[in-house]
């Protein structure tokens, strides 16, 4: 199990649209937004690397100290980013698959507006039980 991860949901146009802290670490107050900072300094590389490959799962695209950003793409470009401090790939990429899964049940809604925040407490729950078993 990680101890420290968080995950977004990044659509196209680098906005948020989904934020979870996933994991077992202690909050440190100090240090509350330097996982979104990481996150968000990482979409330049993605913007890059999406544009150079095939393929959706891109592992490991940038480090920070004992952290990794692994990141998952979707074919219209929403990106799943996740800072973590495990090393089971297999892990990851069935974490990236099956939140991909939700992400388009939630898209499938008749009243969600996609590249809108998902605010949903099932996708939520949801996320940190994917978390909880692969992470």
């Amino acid at each position: 199990m990680t101890t420290a991860a968080c995950f977004i949901i990044a659509s196209r146009n680098d906005i948020p649209i989904y934020e979870a802290e996933v994991g077992s670490a202690a909050k440190r107050e100090d240090a509350a937004q330097l996982p979104q900072f990481i996150l968000q300094a990482a979409l330049d590389i993605v913007q890059d690397l999406a544009w150079t490959t095939s393929a959706m799962i891109l592992k490991t695209i940038d480090k920070f100290n004992d952290l990794v950003v692994s990141v998952y793409v979707t074919d219209d470009h929403t990106r799943f980013m996740l800072l973590h401090d495990s090393r089971s790939d297999d892990g990851i990429k069935s974490f990236f698959q099956e939140v991909h899964e939700l992400y388009i049940k939630s898209l499938l809604n008749p009243l969600y507006l996609p590249g809108s925040r998902i605010t949903s407490s099932h996708f939520d729950t949801k996320v940190g039980a994917l978390a909880r078993k692969y992470l």
